[in-house]
C-alpha cells in the first residue's frame, strides 16, 4: 500500500499497548469504578502532558448512529484498521433498511427451502435493542416478511441480554416479541417462542471458553432439554423469584412445553437462522451445526437443516456458509503494515479477549500475518463468574508480557487486560473496583519494566463500561451491565520525553487515529488512507 513521508521521528522500540477494555473515562460519581478506586500509577499517567481522551462509540467506530455504543468487536477493528469502517450493525441496519437482505440468494434459497419442505424457520440470537450482537427489529423484519412469503411455521430460540441493556429488561423484550408473534399467527402462520436462556449460561460462548454454554443451548434448541415452562415470562419470572439478585444474562436455559412437549425443537429439513450479526459469540453454534467431525459435545442427533448466519462469522474458515450480510471487508490492517516493515510483533491477552488482539485487531482475518514476525498467547481464563475472580488473568498477562519483552525479539506488543469489560458486565461494583485496583498495579509493574528497556508505553481502551456500575431510580440503585457512551483515556509514557513532540487530538478523533500514532512513535511511514496520527512536533 502506498504510503505517505510525513511521520515523525520514532522512538526506539519497544513500543508497548496496553489496551484496558471497557474503561471509559465517565462521570465522577459513586457509580464509577474507575473513579472509586485507588489508582495512583493511572491517576499520574492520566494527569501528564501526554494524556487526552479519544471517542469509542457511535459513527467514529463505524456503528449507525452516535447514540449506539461502541464495544471491544468495533473498537479493535478501529484500532487495527487505521480507519472507519461500517461495522456489523450498520450493514445489518442498511440491509433491512433498504429491505436488500430479502432480495439475497441467501434469503431467497431460504424462503424456498421452508416452503419446498414445508418445514419450520427457526431463529437463534440475542432479544434485545442492545445492538451489540444484535438487534430485536432485525428479528422483527424478518419473522414479518417470511411470514408474507408464506412460511407457516416459526420458532424463536432467545438468548436473554441483561448485558448490553438494563440487567432486568428481559420480561419487556418478550412482551414486545409475544405481540409481534400474536400478530404473526393471526396471519395464519404459526410464530413461537420456543427456548430461551441467558446468554452467559446458553449458547453464546467464545473463543472456545465454556463449550458447556453451547451444549446447553443445543439441547435446548435441538433436543427440548431443559427446565420446562408454558412461556417464556414464566421461565424468567421464576427465575427471578428463586434468586432476587439474579440478572437476565445467567437465566437458565428453558423450553416452551405444551401438553408435555417441547414445541419447537429443531428438526431435519427446517431452517435455522442466526441473528446474530458480531461474531465472536455465534460461531461456535454455527460450528456445531454445520462441522461433520464435531468433537467438543455430544450432539445425539444433528439434524439436516439449511443454517444461515446474519453474517458470515469468519471468512477464513466460511463459517457459516451461508449468510444474510456481507461483513465489513478491512484491507491492509496495521499488522499486515507492521509486518511489511519486518517489525516483530507480540500480541497478548487471556481468552476472553484474546481474538480481539489477534482476530479483531487484524481486520476480521484467522491466523498470523507472518508467523515469521508474530508472537500471539493466550493466557486461558478461567471459567467462573467474572466477579468471584475480578483480578482474572491481570497478573499472569502482566508477566507473561514482560518475559517476552526481556527477550528483546520484539518492536511492537499489544496486550489487553480484559477485567473492567468482563467485570463491568456483572453489574457488581465492588468487584469492578477491585479490578481496577489489580489493573492500576500490573500497569505499575510493566511501566517499571519498561523504564528500563527504554521502551514507550500508550495506555487506551476501546469503549466505556466500568465506569458505570448502576443507575439510580427513586432512591433504589439499578445495576449497569452494559457498556457506555463515554470518552477513553490515551496516554503516553514515554522516560525519554522531553517535549519534542506534542500530543494533538482535534475534536472528534477516536480510535481510528490510534494506528498512524503507533506508526509515529515506531518511525515508521503511515498508510496513506489511514486516520491521522495524534503526534506533532514541537
Amino acid at each position: 500500500m502506498p504510503s505517505n513521508n510525513d511521520s515523525s521521528s520514532g522512538r526506539s522500540g519497544p513500543l508497548l499497548l496496553l489496551i484496558l477494555d471497557g474503561v471509559g473515562l465517565g462521570d465522577s460519581t459513586p457509580a464509577n469504578a474507575f473513579f472509586q478506586a485507588k489508582t495512583p500509577t493511572l491517576d499520574r499517567v492520566f494527569s501528564g502532558p501526554l494524556f487526552g481522551q479519544l471517542k469509542a462509540h457511535g459513527k467514529a467506530v463505524g456503528m449507525p448512529s452516535d447514540a449506539d455504543m461502541g464495544n471491544s468487536e468495533v473498537g479493535h477493528n478501529a484500532l487495527g484498521a487505521g480507519r472507519v469502517f461500517d461495522q456489523g450493525a450498520s450493514l445489518v441496519k442498511k440491509a433491512f433498511d433498504s429491505m436488500d437482505v430479502f432480495t439475497s440468494p441467501t434469503y431467497k434459497k431460504l424462503r424456498l427451502h421452508c416452503r419446498e419442505n414445508v418445514s419450520t424457520l427457526h431463529t437463534i440470537g440475542l432479544l434485545s435493542d442492545g445492538n451489540v450482537h444484535s438487534h430485536i427489529d432485525h428479528l422483527f423484519a424478518l419473522t414479518q416478511q417470511a411470514c408474507k412469503d408464506g412460511i407457516r411455521r416459526i420458532r424463536c430460540h432467545i438468548l436473554l441480554d441483561g448485558r448490553d441493556v438494563a440487567g432486568r429488561s428481559a420480561l419487556g423484550y418478550i412482551d414486545s416479541l409475544e405481540s409481534h408473534l400474536a400478530v404473526l399467527r393471526d396471519q395464519g402462520c404459526d410464530a413461537r417462542i420456543a427456548s430461551g436462556g441467558g446468554r452467559m449460561t446458553t449458547t453464546m460462548d467464545r473463543y472456545n471458553a465454556e463449550w458447556d454454554m453451547v451444549e446447553r443451548g443445543w439441547r435446548a434448541q435441538v433436543l427440548g432439554e431443559a427446565d420446562p415452562y408454558p412461556n417464556a415470562s414464566a421461565a424468567v419470572q421464576s427465575a427471578y423469584d428463586l434468586d432476587v439478585e439474579l440478572i437476565d444474562q445467567y437465566i437458565p436455559p428453558f423450553t416452551i412445553v405444551s401438553e408435555g412437549e417441547a414445541i419447537g425443537c429443531i428438526e431435519d429439513g427446517d431452517a435455522v437462522v442466526m441473528m446474530n450479526f458480531r461474531g465472536d459469540r455465534a460461531i461456535e453454534l454455527s460450528q456445531a451445526f454445520e462441522e461433520d467431525e464435531f468433537t467438543r459435545f455430544e450432539r445425539y442427533k444433528r439434524p439436516n437443516v439449511l443454517y444461515v448466519g446474519m453474517m458470515q462469522y469468519d471468512g477464513d474458515t466460511r463459517c457459516p456458509r451461508h449468510f444474510l450480510v456481507s461483513p465489513p471487508k478491512i484491507d491492509y490492517p496495521l499488522g499486515e503494515h507492521f509486518c511489511a516493515h519486518s517489525l516483530r510483533t507480540l500480541a497478548i491477552s487471556e481468552t476472553q479477549k484474546y481474538g480481539h488482539v489477534t482476530y479483531f485487531w487484524n481486520g476480521n482475518r484467522s491466523g498470523y500475518m507472518d508467523k515469521s514476525l508474530e508472537t500471539y498467547i493466550e493466557i486461558p481464563s478461567d471459567t467462573l463468574p467474572f466477579d468471584h475472580a475480578p483480578a482474572m488473568k491481570a497478573k499472569e498477562i502482566a508477566q507473561e508480557t514482560l518475559r517476552q519483552l526481556k527477550t528483546g525479539k520484539f518492536d511492537f506488543a499489544r496486550v489487553n487486560f480484559p477485567n473492567g469489560d468482563m467485570v463491568g458486565h456483572t453489574g457488581n461494583l465492588e468487584a469492578a473496583i477491585l479490578a481496577m485496583e489489580t489493573i492500576d498495579q500490573q500497569v505499575a509493574y510493566l511501566l517499571e519494566a519498561m523504564n528500563t528497556l527504554g521502551g514507550v508505553t500508550v495506555i487506551l481502551a476501546d469503549h466505556g463500561n466500568c465506569d458505570l456500575m448502576y443507575t439510580e431510580n427513586k432512591g433504589i440503585q439499578i445495576p449497569h451491565t452494559a457498556h457506555t457512551l463515554a470518552p477513553v483515556p490515551f496516554a503516553i509514557v514515554d522516560p525519554l520525553y522531553q517535549g519534542d513532540y506534542a500530543l494533538n487530538i482535534p475534536e472528534g478523533a477516536g480510535l481510528a487515529n490510534v494506528a498512524a500514532t503507533l506508526c509515529q512513535l515506531l518511525g515508521i511511514a503511515v498508510p496513506r488512507d489511514y486516520e491521522p496520527g495524534l503526534l506533532g512536533m514541537k
